[in-house]
């Protein structure tokens, strides 16, 4: 049975385009995954619209997963985000301890769950991208009726989380920072979950598979936050 996953005593992370940035993809190798980039965002805050439309362009590339992470403590300053979480609030402090950051902030983007910047730098975005060497240690592979996933064997041990998401979302802010905008939101998190443990040996879960207009992906995430396999299915038209 899964449950909500905040921070195991092992110490693993808490569950937690423009033409020029498109054209930067390239064909992965067959042993490779997307470079998981997640940003930690809220409606309320004017300073995050820019990230969002940049991880809008990330999530067009196809070596990319790109995932919003609404947090939840910018909701008592006039405008609750119909996205945020707390679970996503618990991730990204996670990560502020991990990656050795005082304190949390947004727009921030972390990369690979090694790196982290501000989610509207787009050069220091790009950098890491490029940066990235994503071997997919734990191969993420769906069944072909897209009910269940399977992790391959690997040296690695880490935890296996689920995360289903809105491919995108249109909201009219009413109060707050960005009252009176209309924002875009891609792949916003709607919920995040931990399926089990993973010790390197092959394991396969059951799944339900994303609804209209969602998204699903799984990762599997070292203890210090690397990520060892990702994968994510999509809604069919």
């Amino acid at each position: 049975m899964t449950k909500h996953y905040l921070i195991a005593a092992a110490g693993l992370l808490a569950l937690a385009a423009s033409p020029l940035l498109l054209s930067t993809a390239s064909p992965a190798p067959a042993d490779a995954r997307p470079v998981v980039v997640e940003l930690f965002t809220s409606q309320g805050c004017s300073s995050c619209p820019p990230a969002d439309a940049l991880l809008g362009e990330l999530a067009r590339r196809g070596d990319v997963l790109a995932l919003g992470f609404h947090i939840s403590y910018w909701d008592g300053l006039g405008w609750k985000d119909p996205f945020s979480r707390q679970s996503s609030t618990d991730r990204q402090r996670a990560y502020a301890r991990l990656l050795g950051r005082g304190q949390v902030y947004t727009p921030q983007m972390v990369v690979d769950g090694r790196r982290e910047m501000v989610g509207s730098d787009r050069n220091a975005v790009l950098a890491a991208l490029r940066d990235a060497q994503p071997h997919a240690v734990a191969p993420v592979a769906f069944a072909g009726d897209r009910r269940s996933v399977t992790i391959g064997a690997s040296q690695g041990s880490g935890t296996v989380l689920l995360v289903r998401f809105a491919q995108k979302r249109v909201t009219r802010v009413g109060a707050g920072e960005n009252a009176r905008r209309t924002l875009e939101d891609v792949n916003g998190v709607e919920a995040l979950t931990a399926l089990g443990a993973y010790q390197g040996g092959p394991l396969s879960f059951a799944i339900e598979p994303p609804s209209v207009g969602e998204g699903v992906a799984v990762l599997v995430q070292g203890a210090d936050g690397r990520m060892l396999g990702a994968g994510a299915l999509l809604s069919r038209p």
